[in-house]
């Protein structure tokens, strides 16, 4: 049961061994996910790190390494950065690009969770360069990402992970919808009124978000 996990703890599949993020992505915490993601926002992921670091403490607990989420080289160019390595940066734990994003995915928005699985399924392989798999071989193993929705993403990348000799793999993003999913915030998540009191540097990011709410 979710309930019998450490806030704000959420499960993804068998092969991720503990999942946790920042609290639910709604509210001012998906604003600032999306601001960081689609404005080109990178000055926010130092502030989101620095929650994951608190909120997170017991997916992150004994960890070695983080390995963030890549994108397609493609995606890459278009946006000019992966939000998930500037998040896994701020971790304090060496990173390691031991994945790579081998095929174009198309949007997950408006996809059902089978369709999202079957979209991510086999778009993740291990890097090329063997010091990237000699790095997370009998490691404990973080992989970093912005957000998890059905954990499609998440789950692909810990089986690329395990396969290549991953000790144990863990999750850390920093929002989750599982963790608005007929959960009580007093069970997994940081309640969104309690948000702008969460870390001081965020407090005019989210003002000003809220600002530009309809």
């Amino acid at each position: 049961m979710i309930a019998s996990l450490p806030a704000p703890a959420f499960r993804v599949s068998s092969v991720i061994d503990r999942a946790q993020a920042i609290g639910p992505h709604e509210g001012p915490l998906r604003a600032i996910v999306h601001s960081l993601k689609y404005e080109g926002r990178r000055s926010l992921a130092k502030p989101l790190s620095s929650l994951m670091r608190e909120r997170c403490t017991w997916a992150l607990e004994a960890a070695d390494v983080v390995v963030p989420v890549p994108l397609h080289f493609s995606r890459r160019r278009e946006r000019g950065f992966n939000q998930a390595l500037d998040l896994a940066r701020g971790l304090r734990l060496p990173v390691c690009r031991a994945v790579r994003r081998t095929r174009p995915t198309i949007s997950q928005t408006g996809l059902t969770g089978d369709q999202r699985h079957a979209n991510m399924r086999g778009a993740f392989r291990p890097s090329r360069l063997p010091w990237r798999a000699r790095a997370v071989r009998d490691r404990i193993v973080i992989v970093v990402d912005d957000v998890s929705t059905t954990g499609a993403t998440l789950d692909e990348c810990a089986r690329v992970l395990s396969a290549m000799g991953a000790r144990e793999v863990r999750a850390v993003t920093a929002s989750s919808a599982a963790l608005r999913a007929g959960r009580s915030a007093s069970d997994s998540s940081l309640p969104p009124a309690e948000m702008a009191n969460a870390i001081p540097v965020l407090e005019p990011t989210i003002r000003l978000l809220r600002q530009r709410e309809p």
